[in-house]
């Protein structure tokens, strides 16, 4: 003969009853903490068309999946990380949110979205222009001739790959390699952003004109903008040539050895 107990067992291991339970709960956090509290929408569990349980909650605020803005503001990116994670999980939350992207047109004519690639924690982080062929195949930044050459400078600098930080401005390869356009770079930026953000690098090293001009908001020629230490948010900026162009101008490889030891200087906490 069962118990009341028995009967509260069973009941409470109803997973249709769970869902109600749940749901309630949710009702409830939203209506105590208002629009501030964001559920998203994938917790509110949906009822089956059979089911007789109350229509599922609404939340106030749906936290939909990462977009980012087009109007250039650079402020609703996301929400702040979670207190308590790693910036490898935050920024591996952020890569999930983000690259489904198809704010711009190539989100449609790009194979791969390229995030980034490198360590979380870098205290170096390189920025350059946009995903090529090789990139766009794999998924991966700065991995073609380039990126081999990118790879090598790296080293002379007594560092690894694998330490420092390596993305691009856009995230989408544009078609035949074009430049990127205005509107492009407005509506991709809030990734990089955000990127700095989460990684908090000591350095940015900027890689060619289109990567500079971004950080730095400024028109000018890198003839003109290197050579020197600029600033972004507050990080030491030092732009140099990008390294697909240090394949077309090898002469351009000696100032770019200089750029990278103030890089490292940068870094280390040399006084220049």
């Amino acid at each position: 003969m069962s118990t009341d107990d028995d009967r509260k067992s069973a009941r409470s291991e109803d997973p249709r009853v769970l869902a109600r339970d749940l749901r309630d709960y949710l009702r409830d956090l939203v209506a105590a903490e208002g629009n501030e509290f964001a559920v998203p929408a994938d917790m509110l569990l949906q009822d089956s068309p059979d089911s007789d349980l109350d229509a599922p909650v609404t939340a106030v605020a749906d936290a939909a999946p990462f977009a980012p803005p087009a109007t250039g503001d650079e402020t609703a990116v996301v929400p702040p990380p979670v207190a308590g994670a790693g910036r490898a999980e935050v920024l591996e939350e952020f890569r999930r949110q983000s690259c489904d992207c198809t704010r711009c047109p190539l989100g449609q004519t790009r194979t791969r979205f390229v995030f980034g690639s490198g360590n979380p924690e870098a205290g170096i982080m390189f920025v350059g222009e946009a995903p090529g062929a090789e990139e766009d195949r794999q998924g991966l930044p700065f991995v073609g001739e380039a990126g081999r050459l990118l790879t090598r400078i790296i080293e002379a600098i007594e560092m690894q790959r694998e330490e420092v930080y390596i993305c691009n401005v856009l995230k989408c390869r544009p078609p035949n390699n074009r430049d990127p356009r205005p509107e492009e770079v407005q509506t991709c930026e809030p990734h990089l952003k955000r990127q700095i953000e989460i990684i908090q690098p000591k350095v940015i090293c900027s890689l060619g004109r289109f990567a500079t001009q971004t950080l730095l908001r400024t028109t000018e020629s890198m003839g003109r903008l290197r050579g020197r230490t600029h600033e972004y948010e507050g990080i030491p900026v030092i732009p140099t040539y990008h390294p697909a162009a240090l394949l077309r101008n090898p002469q351009w490889k000696r100032p770019t050895w200089e750029d990278m030891k103030r890089v490292r200087q940068t870094y280390d906490g040399v006084e220049l």
